[in-house]
């Protein structure tokens, strides 16, 4: 298979696997999920322009910008099944809830959502909320929604690459471990969203709000369970984002 197949191949399969967007898988023989992650920003890119696309036009219309933000998230959420926030909420009524490592599990994999679960999502869509309404502007709105996604796609890779599978047989663990080349892609296409989109010292603060984030939740997975899961994943994406959305602010 020619190189540039293979690289569209990969990017079908990141938006597959990260979103609910309709797009054709076309021949599952040739796809490889380990592989693929390198455009796992880019699926964030693409959740994050839908998000920017919605708020532009509920302001263009004289929505209020709060009314605007939710609008814009509730598409957002559409856009990937609310799978990250499921992984937040699974991560937190486990790491909370559980007394040892595989009562901690046995937590993740319930279904049901529990107190600690519920506050963490309340945290999160204050923060992501608080963001996008102090930014206010479409331009700034959209430009922060994109570059909070890739970021905090670029920062699900690297807890695939670094930490072991917690859950064998789980989603991440069928997935594999990124190869170098491509966890190494992620991150660059991750820091290269924020700083085409972003000012220079705004990106550098996102960049390295999203990292300590990705890095605290990494140690705590690994205190905790020993590694990461599918549902660690999710919630290491939810914590870059609200960071760098945090210094995106901070910093403006």
């Amino acid at each position: 298979m020619k190189p540039v197949h293979r690289r569209a191949d990969d990017i079908v399969t990141a938006i597959g696997l990260l979103t609910r967007l309709p797009i054709s898988t076309g021949n599952a023989a040739g796809l490889d999920p380990a592989r693929a992650t390198w455009a796992y920003p880019l699926a964030g890119i693409i959740v994050g322009m839908v998000g920017g696309a919605v708020y532009g036009l509920s302001w263009w219309i004289g929505l209020p910008a709060l009314v605007a933000a939710a609008l814009a998230f509730g598409t957002m959420l559409l856009a990937t099944g609310g799978l990250h926030e499921d992984g937040l909420a699974d991560t937190a009524d486990g790491f909370g809830g559980g007394a040892d490592r595989d009562r901690k599990l046995a937590i993740m994999r319930d279904s049901r959502i529990g107190s600690f679960g519920v506050l963490a999502l309340i945290v999160a869509f204050a923060i992501r909320f608080g963001a996008v309404t102090d930014l206010a502007t479409p331009l700034s709105v959209g430009a922060a929604l994109v570059a909070s996604a890739a970021l905090s796609r670029a920062a699900m890779v690297t807890l695939m690459w670094r930490l072991p599978n917690a859950r064998p047989g789980g989603l991440s663990a069928r997935v594999g471990t990124p190869p170098d080349r491509a966890a190494c892609e992620a991150l660059a296409l991750g820091a290269l969203a924020a700083l085409l989109l972003l000012p220079a010292w705004t990106a550098v603060a996102a960049v390295l709000a999203a990292a300590l984030a990705a890095a605290a939740v990494a140690m705590l997975a690994r205190r905790q369970i020993g590694g990461q899961t599918g549902d660690v994943l999710g919630a290491a994406g939810i914590a870059a984002e609200c960071a760098a959305l945090a210094a995106i602010i901070a910093v403006t």
